[in-house]
């Protein structure tokens, strides 16, 4: 059973798992998926003050606590004992590509040769981990939600702007990847 665990879970498994969280929450309890807001209704719970943005009634998603709080458990959990020590298995490809850029540590999750707390001090870093942060929390806002919100949830809820927004993270996710990405990386 725990090598089962320690394994990643096919897609034909994690999919459905997945899918079947939205109308266990939609017909058990009338929520929605995501995982954005949480950071707000934190804002609201915990910020003296009358920020306007905050003014609302936040302990009617209380709920969402606890779903953030199981995501980093979890997290730290599957890392800390859980992992099988293996590293990230990646599309050959995508390591040549990247190895192109520069990128030759693909040692643990993410690479260290952008994602470190050294890198993070560099222009390079503020780049991607700052200025790439804040526009990921920009959209997210600007889109009413996260890719997660909008892809899983909205979509199975047949929400157009759902659509319009997946296809939006989409076709960012391309322009980003292909295009912007090799040319911000050769700038440093």
């Amino acid at each position: 059973m725990l090598e089962n665990i320690l394994k990643p879970w096919p897609w034909y498994v994690a999919g459905p798992v997945i899918g079947l969280t939205i109308p266990l929450l939609l017909i058990l309890g009338n929520k929605t998926f995501g995982i954005s807001n949480s950071m707000r209704h934190f804002c609201a719970a915990v910020i003296p003050g009358k920020v306007p943005f905050f003014q609302y009634d936040w302990k009617k998603e209380q709920w969402i606590f606890f779903f953030a709080s199981g995501i980093i458990i979890g997290a730290f959990v599957a890392v800390n004992f859980l992992s099988n020590g293996a590293d990230v298995d990646l599309n050959p490809q995508t390591i040549a590509e990247l190895k192109a850029l520069g990128v030759n540590n693909f040692n643990g999750l993410l690479p260290s040769d952008i994602f470190t707390l050294s890198e993070l001090f560099s222009l390079k870093g503020f780049f991607f981990i700052i200025l790439g942060g804040f526009l990921v929390g920009f959209g997210t806002r600007y889109a009413g939600g996260c890719t997660s919100g909008h892809a899983i949830m909205g979509l199975s809820n047949l929400q157009w702007p759902s659509l319009v927004a997946t296809v939006c993270f989409m076709i960012g996710g391309f322009l980003m990847t292909h295009l912007f990405f090799p040319f911000i990386f050769k700038l440093f």
